[in-house]
């Protein structure tokens, strides 16, 4: 298994052309009514990720479907029905065009490139969701601080690094279908859990070290015999706001530092708010059956590629 970072072998001027298809199906034992379902499968439109097409299926044809921003700007579908089904789809495919971040570096600020370092006022008044801990836990504290050389002081980047690298290295990854996320405390006695387990252990050793973090929603791309893991689901990661740089991406399941193969889709301070899909049903208590869901992320060998 390879380490993955940001790489300078693609120019930035070449963007991939990426498929994705997300498809969850709610199956049910008898008809069942449904209440307003929100989706957050439409990847952030960025200077990196370009949206070529999309196409959501819903069946059955929910009685209204509108598009709103959320406070985090994140897009999302609003469903709504009038009629009952065993069987709720949700299909979504969508074609984008993603740039690579080309650099193994990023370019901070002087005063940010060697932690510790305070962020400006202004930076301050405007991240402080995002630095508010929301774990607090000694334990993870200890952990975030046993990366630090004896006199306290190193390269951002490089102590981001080698905290993302530490996770990919002796964590196992354990995919889970069950709601929610552990107790970073608990990623950090078992050394084991999902992605979004290993997103929120390193928000909040990020958040004891004084920087603001954030949560990230999305896929990403496994190439063929890639030992990349999280694909065939939606995958969840962080950034780090970094003075110079602005929010970078760091995957501690696959030790990525960069935005390789990874599709934002949603941000947040917090998991919560981040959730790809959530709504509710009524009928008898033990009518719920399944859950279903396909993610495949595919690459498109040969296409032009437009300026946007």
């Amino acid at each position: 298994m390879a380490v993955l970072s940001a790489s300078p072998q693609r120019s930035s001027l070449e963007p991939q052309r990426f498929t994705v298809r997300h498809v969850s199906t709610y199956s049910y034992s008898e008809p069942v009514g449904f209440g307003e379902h929100r989706m957050m499968f439409r990847p952030r439109s960025s200077h990196d990720l370009r949206l070529v097409a999309t196409d959501l299926r819903i069946t059955p044809t929910p009685s209204r479907l509108h598009w709103l921003h959320d406070v985090f700007d994140n897009s999302v579908a609003v469903a709504s029905f009038d009629t009952e089904a065993t069987e709720l789809r949700f299909d979504s495919r969508v074609t984008l065009e993603h740039t690579e971040t080309p650099l193994p570096d990023y370019s901070l600020e002087r005063y940010a490139a060697i932690w510790p370092f305070v962020y400006t006022d202004a930076e301050a008044s405007d991240l402080v969701k995002a630095r508010n801990r929301q774990y607090p836990d000694r334990d993870v504290d200890v952990w975030a601080r046993s990366f630090l050389p004896p006199d306290g002081a190193m390269g951002t980047m490089a102590l981001l690094r080698a905290m993302t690298q530490n996770i990919w290295g002796t964590f196992r990854y354990k995919r889970r279908q069950e709601k929610g996320v552990n107790h970073p405390a608990e990623t950090l006695q078992s050394r084991s859990g999902s992605c979004r387990d290993f997103a929120v252990l390193m928000m909040e050793a990020a958040r004891s070290l004084g920087l603001a973090a954030r949560f990230v929603s999305g896929y990403i791309f496994v190439p063929e015999h890639d030992a990349t893991q999280g694909g065939g689901a939606t995958h969840a990661w962080l950034q780090i706001y970094l003075p110079g740089a602005g929010w970078v991406d760091f995957d501690p399941t696959n030790s990525i530092v960069g935005n390789r193969h990874l599709i934002r889709v949603a941000v947040a301070w917090d998991h919560h708010h981040a959730l790809p899909l959530w709504g509710t049903w009524s009928g008898a208590a033990d009518a719920f059956k399944s859950l279903d869901v396909e993610v495949s992320v595919t690459q498109e060998t040969s296409f032009e590629g437009l300026s946007a």
